[in-house]
């Protein structure tokens, strides 16, 4: 087994990777929780595959289980869907003592800490990442967040699990496409990691390919997030790098309307970016390239025909990191080493 340990100021927590976690939940969890009633919000894809078999491992080591079951999807980030899951909470008689266990992918784990973050202001909240991307990216970091309308992540919290599991058996349920969408995050966190890491990303010629490698990528990127993240955790300096490709991703997911996944969206971001700051001199000839091939070799979209439409622009001034009409854009200078390149809003038609 891996262990990355968190180290913040307020709060300490392991994420742990290995792939027999999932016949372990009862166990792990009692290390780190007494008993207590704890719900564990799904959705309705990843329930029936394993919903059953949590609840009765946390039966069996003493928790008293609400299962709460949403709709699968982004529709799901939402205050009504808050509202549903906390009566159901507040039914049972949840107190501050109790917990929640967010078991599925990116959704789930931003909904699931949202809602641990504000139920009597803050239940005890423990992620199992079943999906790449909440694997490599969403389950670690202590965001959390809902959608407004069309305001991707506009009303969230920081706050932080007290474990996270980490297990690359639950990725053999997963479709093609629903795996190579957190593949977008990876392919983002190697490049701002290392040519170590880079390179690894490079050798990943197809899906089966990806899929071998998952306990390894998942690892690394992890461990690069971890660091990002105890060194800023509310986002005021470097943590704002892992936004890369995600501004002008945001946009396009959003605008896609439920035809792009989330890492699907990023991985189109990033290239629209990099091919920006290259021909801006920002980034080396052949960046794009490099990070084009990444994607290509599992099937990722790269190029959006929403990109420069006046809907996208719009889209902008609704993102989380404009500031008083100022976007910090994230460039790489080179593989390893990402800068902030702040943009006025006035400025981006030109720029795209």
């Amino acid at each position: 087994m891996t262990v990355v340990h968190v180290d913040l100021a307020t709060k300490q927590y392991d994420v742990k990777i290995d792939n027999t976690l999932h016949l372990k939940i009862g166990e792990m969890i009692q290390e780190v929780w007494t008993s207590r009633k704890v719900a564990v919000l799904t959705d309705e894809n990843v329930g029936p595959l394993y919903l059953a078999d949590v609840v009765k491992q946390l039966s069996a080591a003493g928790f008293d289980v609400l299962p709460v079951q949403v709709p699968a999807g982004e529709g799901s980030k939402s205050l009504a869907t808050v509202g549903d899951v906390v009566s159901q909470l507040a039914m049972y008689g949840f107190t501050r003592g109790d917990g929640l266990v967010a078991l599925g992918g990116g959704v789930i784990g931003d909904l699931g800490g949202f809602i641990a973050s504000t139920y009597m202001r803050g239940i005890a909240f423990i992620q199992i990442a079943t999906s790449l991307t909440a694997q490599v990216d969403s389950s670690v970091g202590g965001k959390t967040a809902v959608n407004l309308e069309m305001t991707k992540n506009i009303i969230g919290t920081f706050y932080q699990p007290d474990l996270v599991l980490v297990d690359s058996t639950y990725l053999k349920t997963l479709t093609d496409r629903d795996l190579v969408e957190g593949y977008g995050e990876v392919v983002k966190t190697s490049a701002l990691d290392s040519e170590a890491f880079f390179q690894l990303t490079g050798s990943i010629t197809s899906i089966e390919d990806l899929r071998q490698h998952a306990p390894e990528l998942s690892e690394k990127a992890i461990a690069y997030k971890a660091k990002v993240v105890m060194a800023d955790e509310k986002e005021s300096g470097q943590r704002q790098f892992l936004n890369f490709g995600h501004t002008l991703g945001h946009a396009i997911e959003l605008l896609a309307h439920g035809q792009l996944r989330h890492g699907e969206a990023v991985a189109i971001g990033m290239i629209a970016i990099t091919s920006r700051f290259e021909r801006d001199g920002v980034s080396p000839k052949g960046m794009t390239d490099q990070i084009k091939q990444r994607l290509d070799a599992v099937g990722l979209p790269t190029s959006s025909e929403i990109i420069g439409t006046s809907a996208f622009f719009d889209q902008l001034k609704h993102d989380k990191k404009n500031h008083n009409g100022m976007l910090n854009l994230v460039g790489l200078t080179s593989i390893g080493q990402p800068k902030i390149i702040q943009k006025s809003l006035s400025e981006m038609p030109d720029f795209i």
